[in-house]
């Protein structure tokens, strides 16, 4: 069957994922030829696919609508069902099989996407096979799906108790001290991860953990708030009542629940920064009393808190910088061998999780460390956020060229200039306090995205004011 009308693919395939709406961009006609195009791809032949899906209303009928395309062309479908997405990471990466993940993660109802895995839970991106798949999906729209052979088959797994299960032995919760957690899984895959995990749904042995649910059924309409933990109104819920329960912390997770956010017991965002922080620690501990002449690197990107390669660097390893973006951080885990990386956008890559993120693997790090000692988070947490940052600040640009040139004109001489990704000036204030920013044009919105950082609060304000006001002329 063809599309009687066009489908412009390139709206909605984005750098990293598929992300688009339901019925005018992303139909069952459309992810058809996106399964059939992923089955080539690849190169499967009669090889297995993995795939899975969250819980939006229109997930389960992609997911076989997908794998419908995958089968045609000769392809065996693995399929999960209802799933986070570091789950199809934990598949692909024990089965060694690609897979795809039905999922729009924190985006609101109405849209749905797809994240690509090679085998090995391997990123895939517009550079390295997201393009080829787009094209091969509109030459099947555009001239049907032909059979590739023998149709392949599909077979139903469960995931979960396995997954649970390694996540448990990466990191030992069971002797920690009896601790209280709220957490916000925001009528998204946490629901189901969470109780399986921490919990004892996937038949594991009961932990010292007392949960507090907030959000828990699987509502793809998201009628309590957007699943974007990253905004600081979805934290309120969790904030609140982690004061009230008087919990030891609190955890939100995205719609996908590959993200994690830590909340201390005053009610307090924990930085995405101290929480990566805590975790390469902890690695390069862990991995340091098993290999003591392995030499060890940690990848953060080039906006997390100048605290993190510090840490990094203090702990005994070699910090290795990068540009922001969730395949590029992917492959340089796998070129770099390093044995963990960190994200502002509260993204946790994993040596032990075949390099992919995982927000669950994450927090119970941070449970460990805090459950091993006898501090309130917010003691652990401020030992790794010793710098006042601003967070990521987005501003409309109608001339994003012209406002980065007024950036450039005003810093030169002023401070050192790095291009890795966006522009970053570091320097210092008179009286010796550093200070950095870096501005980041959007792939595609007319935005500037800023980030700054420096020794003091006030430090601070200084250098975001004066470049959001360069910005923003």
């Amino acid at each position: 069957m063809t599309s009687e009308t066009p489908v412009d693919l390139t709206a909605f395939v984005k750098t990293y994922d598929v992300r688009g709406l339901v019925g005018s961009q992303l139909t069952p006609e459309v992810v058809e030829a996106f399964g059939a195009a992923f089955a080539d791809e690849i190169g499967s032949g009669a090889d297995e696919i993995v795939v899975g899906h969250d819980m939006r209303d229109s997930s389960p009928g992609f997911a076989e609508a997908f794998s419908r395309g995958a089968t045609a062309r000769g392809a065996n479908v693995t399929l999960l069902g209802l799933c986070s997405t570091d789950e199809t990471y934990f598949a692909s990466g024990s089965r060694n099989a690609p897979a795809a993940m039905f999922t729009a993660s924190h985006n609101p109802a109405t849209y749905n996407g797809i994240k690509f895995s090679r085998a090995g839970a391997q990123g895939i991106s517009l550079d390295t096979g997201l393009s080829s798949i787009r094209d091969r999906a509109a030459g099947f729209l555009a001239d049907g799906i032909t059979a590739g052979g023998e149709r392949g088959t599909v077979t139903p797994f469960d995931a979960l108790p396995s997954y649970a299960a390694y996540l448990r032995q990466l990191v030992d919760l069971s002797a920690i001290r009896p601790i209280k957690i709220v957490v916000d899984a925001g009528n998204g895959m946490g629901g189901l991860t969470v109780p399986a995990v921490l919990g004892t749904a996937a038949g594991l042995p009961e932990l010292p953990i007392e949960i507090i649910p907030l959000y828990f059924e699987l509502d793809g309409t998201f009628p309590n708030h957007e699943a974007n933990p990253l905004e600081p109104a979805n934290l309120v819920d969790l904030q609140k009542a982690v004061v009230e329960h008087g919990a030891d912390l609190g955890l939100a997770f995205d719609g996908d629940a590959d993200r994690c956010f830590v909340v201390d017991e005053k009610g307090d965002a924990v930085t995405p920064s101290a929480v990566a922080a805590i975790v390469a620690v902890r690695e390069i501990a862990r991995v340091r009393a098993a290999a003591p002449d392995e030499s060890i690197s940690v990848i953060h990107n080039l906006i997390t808190s100048r605290a993190v390669p510090e840490a990094i660097e203090q702990a005994g390893a070699t910090p290795v910088r990068t540009r922001v973006g969730h395949s590029l951080i992917k492959d340089e885990m796998k070129a770099t061998g390093a044995i963990f990386g960190g994200e502002h956008s509260a993204h946790y890559y994993f040596r032990d999780f075949w390099g992919a993120d995982n927000g669950m693997l994450a927090a119970l790090h941070v449970l460990a460390e805090f459950g091993a000692g006898p501090d309130p988070l917010s003691v652990l947490t401020d030992r790794y956020t010793p710098y006042s940052a601003s967070g990521e600040i987005n501003s409309t640009v109608v001339d994003v060229p012209a406002a980065y040139a007024r950036i450039v004109d005003a810093y030169t001489g002023k401070g050192d200039f790095d291009e890795l990704d966006g522009l970053t000036v570091s320097g210092s204030y008179d009286d010796g306090e550093f200070w950095w920013f870096n501005v980041r044009p959007s792939n595609t919105e007319p935005l500037l995205r800023l980030n700054a950082e420096a020794a003091t609060p006030s430090g601070m304000a200084r250098v975001r004011d004066a470049v959001l006001a360069l910005i923003r002329q």
